[in-house]
């Protein structure tokens, strides 16, 4: 298992990116935001969780780096945005 923070804007297109890309993948992700956890790959999920600060993604996959070349424009590269 991987963990990545990643930043999630409320925009409807930037969201609906998201998951397209993620939905691409075999394997499990979730996102976690607090004490809340949902889908990553499940729109209305995101849009129930507070988007105003970075989110830690949890992949469930050791050979995911195919989907973190893919997701660095969602990255959260400073690490001072941990949780």
């Amino acid at each position: 298992m991987k963990s990545v923070n990643i930043r999630l804007t409320m925009m409807t297109d930037h969201v609906k990116n998201f998951v397209s890309l993620v939905n691409r993948y075999p394997y499990d992700m979730d996102l976690r935001s607090g004490r809340y956890v949902v889908d990553a790959k499940s729109i209305l999920g995101i849009f129930s969780i507070d988007l105003s600060r970075p989110i830690r993604m949890d992949i469930y996959s050791d050979d995911c780096d195919d989907l973190l070349k893919e997701l660095d424009g969602y990255l959260v590269k400073d690490d001072s945005a941990q949780e």
